[in-house]
């Protein structure tokens, strides 16, 4: 029997984890083997690749994949989670910023740079997740990461405090760490109000279906994507029928091309994917091989 493999696009509405829509599209395929890359926070919106089946083995390389968010920001005041979710810690007047010269401030921070992770957040320090321990009100030390912030702009709305911003960053990127930093650039302190996440890679939220509309498809799997969307930000190769055999049972095998990572994706001469070699010295290891009902 064929089994369910493929990503699906979800367009997922605020006041849903990422965890709930995994637990939704387990029960519409009726299978445990579903992950997504990503996470989108309960208030945010848009976009959340999922994959279904053996295809959840390939979203590491999803989650790799640039991305683009808009939504607004709120000056002058500061909560703990640094979004409308949290608790308001702070308040401060708001001063006189044009246009000019707001943008100006966010261009400052477009580039390479190191961001440290809010406390609440699902990272976790010594086995425990940082939005618990801020719950209990412990604060620890977090390491910073390295985040590149690729275009970052802001536009006014009718309100003098509320900016509407658009951003596209690599992954890791905190964009509300983004705007609470912006803030404090302007004298002030803020928070997030509104996220929306409008591509992740090759991959639009356009593109995407809500739960509701996914639940309302008299079969879902026509739905699903192929697997190789998974990998489109990966180099590829294409193997010839010898390679393919000795690629599905686990042997290296030899490329005369010269690719610039140690990873690419393999497809088959009929244009399905094989999976994923890995560098070893002159000769590509299979690091993850799919079924051919599980390729097309």
């Amino acid at each position: 029997m064929t089994t369910s493999s493929g990503l699906l696009l979800i367009d997922k509405h605020g006041g849903l984890t990422s965890h709930d829509v995994v637990a939704q599209v387990r029960k519409l395929f009726g299978e445990r083997r579903v992950g997504h890359a990503g996470t989108l926070d309960p208030m945010a919106t848009g976009l959340l690749l999922v994959a279904v089946g053996p295809s959840t083995r390939l979203l590491r390389f999803a989650q790799d994949q640039v991305k683009r968010y808009t939504g607004e920001v709120r000056l002058g005041v500061a909560t703990d989670s640094l979004d409308a979710d949290g608790t308001v810690t702070a308040v401060a007047g708001v001063p006189d910023v044009d246009l000019a010269r707001i943008n100006a401030l966010a261009a400052t921070m477009i580039g390479r740079q190191s961001q440290v992770p809010p406390m609440v957040s699902a990272l976790k320090v010594g086995g425990r997740r940082l939005h618990e321990l801020a719950r209990e009100g412990v604060e620890v030390e977090r390491a910073p990461r390295e985040i590149v912030i690729e275009r970052f702009a802001l536009a006014a709305t009718d309100v003098p405090d509320r900016w509407r911003f658009d951003v596209t960053c690599s992954v890791g990127t905190y964009v509300r760490v983004l705007l609470s930093d912006l803030s404090e650039k302007m004298g002030t302190v803020g928070h997030l109000t509104a996220l929306r996440r409008i591509s992740s890679g090759a991959h639009e939220v356009d593109d995407a279906r809500t739960l509701a509309q996914l639940a309302s498809l008299t079969d879902v799997v026509t739905a699903l994507e192929p697997p190789s969307h998974l990998v489109q930000g990966l180099e590829r190769t294409v193997l010839d029928a010898s390679q393919v055999a000795k690629m599905r049972v686990g042997q290296r095998v030899a490329l005369d091309e010269s690719f610039a990572l140690a990873e690419i994706a393999a497809f088959d001469v009929t244009g399905a994917l094989v999976g994923v070699l890995r560098r070893r010295g002159e000769l590509w290891k299979p690091e993850i091989v799919l079924t051919p009902e599980n390729a097309a």
